[in-house]
């Protein structure tokens, strides 16, 4: 079953006569479940494709489902909410506020959504275990290692049980280290719970674990490589 279906996506930039085309008519279907890593050179048009899948950005042109839900023709309200309570991002500069704890930047999701303070903890703290920093709850980023840092952040990522989690090369600013141990989590995660994750990434390497690859060039998809079959 087919949780992101995306139709003749087209991105651009910019007014005429100075338009930049950064999609140019992409499709794309994720299943349920699936691992799937978006390849390609700088300006291939990775992150502006996740970007609209993520709903973080509206295409040009194009139809986008996720969810089933038509995101395409929400109001900004509407996809504010829907990004609350239906998706999960990890980015490549981990976006933790500095002033809070672990605990407290793993809890802010939970809390934009509603959910009682007591509630929020308690699952920040089974997602802070989850990704094996238990016993880190109380710690500022700033007495974190880069590693730990995205740790959390995946961490804030997994604890509202979205339907699906993006990551925006979440490796970007780590050692090898800790790069392999970010990738390996997410693979666990979505071996283990099923949780459909759409990862962009430079390195093939990390790519790996994924069930397809999409490489993109020019803002298209030029191949898709399956690698583990769902």
């Amino acid at each position: 079953m087919s949780i992101i279906q995306a139709t003749n996506l087209h991105r651009t930039f910019g007014k005429e006569p100075l338009i930049t085309h950064v999609l140019r008519g992409v499709d794309v279907t994720v299943q349920q479940g699936e691992f799937v890593a978006i390849m390609g050179k700088s300006g291939a048009g990775k992150s502006t494709l996740m970007y609209q899948l993520s709903v973080l950005d509206t295409p040009s042109s194009g139809q986008l489902f996720v969810d089933g839900t038509d995101v395409i023709a929400l109001s900004e309200k509407e996809r504010t909410s829907f990004r609350l309570n239906t998706l999960g991002y990890v980015f490549q500069d981990y976006a933790l506020v500095p002033d809070l704890s672990a605990r407290e930047n793993v809890m802010m999701p939970l809390l934009m959504r509603g959910e009682l303070w007591q509630d929020a903890s308690a699952k920040a703290d089974r997602a802070i275990d989850d990704v094996g920093l238990a016993g880190k709850y109380q710690n500022l980023p700033a007495e974190l290692s880069g590693g730990e840092q995205q740790r959390i952040a995946i961490a804030r990522a997994i604890a509202s049980t979205p339907k699906i989690i993006f990551a925006d090369e979440p490796t970007a600013n780590l050692d090898t280290v800790s790069s392999k141990q970010i990738i390996e989590l997410l693979s666990n995660l979505n071996r283990t719970t099923s949780q459909t994750v759409v990862m962009v990434t430079h390195e093939r390497e990390y790519a790996l674990g994924a069930n397809r690859v999409l490489h993109m060039e020019d803002g298209l998809i030029v191949q898709e490589e399956i690698l583990r079959p769902l």
